[in-house]
């Protein structure tokens, strides 16, 4: 339709046409089960966990491991571990951190998070202004 003819309409000298719209159905049995594999969801991390643990041998490494694995963040605090096995946990999920894409960061002198590739890990903008300005580590960061 033209403005003239809206403006007519409007004016009540002219009648309104009426718009038909056609609605194409297309057969749904036919799909390609491909298409559906690009759907994503937008709730996907709905329940989000932190796992929080003091481990006391590296016999608790799968488990931990396996926790990253199902996109869950961990946070270990290395306190009470001996420093040998503290070390061997360590290296073991820094690689299985690594292998999946993830990232860490050391929250104190010995607690420390590891995080799927799902989650960035970012510090507040206090704590790194105070880093830029005094030049050096703020707290347990090295």
């Amino acid at each position: 339709m033209s403005k003239m003819h809206d403006f007519m309409v409007w004016l009540g000298i002219a009648e309104e046409e009426e718009i038909t719209e056609e609605i194409m159905e297309f057969p749904v049995a036919n799909a390609d089960h491909r298409a559906a594999a690009n759907v994503v969801s937008i709730h996907t991390n709905k329940n989000l966990r932190v796992i929080v643990c003091e481990p006391q041998s590296f016999d608790e490494v799968e488990l931990l491991t396996d926790h990253l694995k199902n996109r869950k963040q961990i946070i270990i605090n290395f306190e009470n571990t001996p420093e040998d096995t503290t070390r061997k946990i360590f290296d073991f999920i820094s690689g299985a951190t690594y292998a999946l894409e993830g990232n860490s960061q050391q929250l104190g002198r010995h607690v420390f998070m590891f995080a799927p590739s799902n989650v960035e890990i970012s510090k507040d903008a206090r704590t790194l202004m105070l880093r830029n300005r005094f030049g050096k580590p703020i707290g347990g960061d090295q």
